[in-house]
């Protein structure tokens, strides 16, 4: 019996992650020109939550195109940050462009791939970022469970570092300019709005 459940769910999970469904693009004719706005956070208070401290390094403001999501239920990550999302602006917040750019997230990581570039590849790099998101309240939790990709968003909050009792650390990066490893965000979310 257990066995052909596990063979259910891995043909589930599966086609969830094979399977090609059309995205819908909210307000597909809306440019978001602005990159992310940040600036230095000085003086603030680490915030507990549970066993750790998230310490505040940057304000930060986005208004970005929803691109992927990814939920996470195991790990110190998911227990922070239950949701990662993929933000697009500039050229990376315009459907043509997207349409030509296949986009997935696995292990807290984003990946792209193009058979031919319809922007230049330094743009989609500094374009559109992987964010590791921690609700900073029930509101934005609530939202963050709404959001799907192709809206529109704006967030408000903090990218932050954490750290726990037990010497466990997790730092956001603080630019849009670098790729690979340690190069997402991780922001700590006091307002979450769906625009579009």
């Amino acid at each position: 019996m257990w066995r052909w459940l596990f063979i259910i769910v891995v043909i589930f999970f599966g086609w969830r992650h094979c399977s090609t469904v059309e995205l819908h693009y909210a307000a597909p004719q809306q440019v978001i020109d602005n990159a992310p706005q940040q600036s230095k956070a000085s003086g603030l208070q680490p915030v507990p939550l549970e066993d750790y401290a998230i310490q505040p390094v940057a304000e930060f403001i986005l208004e970005a195109r929803v691109l992927s999501r990814k939920d996470y239920w195991f790990g110190r990550e998911a227990d922070l940050s239950p949701t990662d999302l993929v933000l697009g602006w500039g050229e990376m917040a315009n459907p043509l462009v997207l349409k030509q750019i296949n986009i997935r997230q696995s292990g807290r990581w984003y990946f792209w791939q193009v058979e031919s570039f319809p922007i230049p590849r330094r743009s989609i790099e500094t374009q559109s970022a992987n964010m590791h998101l921690i609700p900073a309240n029930d509101e934005v939790a609530r939202t963050l469970k709404h959001i799907r990709p192709g809206q529109l968003i704006t967030l408000q909050g903090y990218l932050v570092n954490v750290n726990a009792d037990d010497g466990w650390r997790w730092s956001s990066s603080l630019t849009r300019e670098d790729t690979g490893a340690n190069a997402c965000e991780l922001i700590y979310v006091k307002q979450l709005k769906i625009i579009s």
